[in-house]
């Protein structure tokens, strides 16, 4: 989960840095990174939606290493509750782009894949954590 939490908040800082650049995005495999990142829904109340991903990918990243440090489970308990939210972010996000803005950014693909990658870790480790309580 950790390495999967320190990808996605590179590419959200990555992005959250070309937010704020007055020159275009480029996209590494699509064209559709400068429409999507320029669209009005790459702000949420003002803030870069890349600005809250790369808070909640560094919150993530931050439980997984205190867990790590600490081996409380509740804190790694934690982590896997919040992942539901990160993936049902990068779902709405990538609903916007194929159907509302019709573009599609792969930098906003790596997001959505690490978030999804963390939300099944986290039922995976969930489904663990639950069988072992039961013994």
């Amino acid at each position: 989960m950790a390495v999967v939490a320190s990808i996605g908040l590179l590419d959200a800082l990555y992005l959250t840095y070309q937010h704020y650049q007055p020159q275009p995005i480029s996209c590494f495999i699509l064209e559709g990174c400068d429409v999507v990142t320029n669209s009005p829904y790459a702000t949420f109340l003002g803030i870069p939606v890349a600005l809250l991903g790369a808070a909640y990918y560094f919150l993530m990243l931050l439980l997984i290493i205190l867990f790590f440090l600490s081996r409380r489970i509740e804190i790694l308990k934690l982590a896997i509750l919040l992942t539901p939210i990160g993936f049902l972010a990068s779902f709405s996000f990538l609903y916007l782009q194929i159907f509302v803005i019709g573009a599609i950014c792969s930098w906003c693909l790596i997001s959505a894949l690490t978030s999804t990658i963390l939300f099944a870790l986290g039922i995976l480790l969930w489904t663990s954590l639950r069988g072992g309580e039961k013994r």
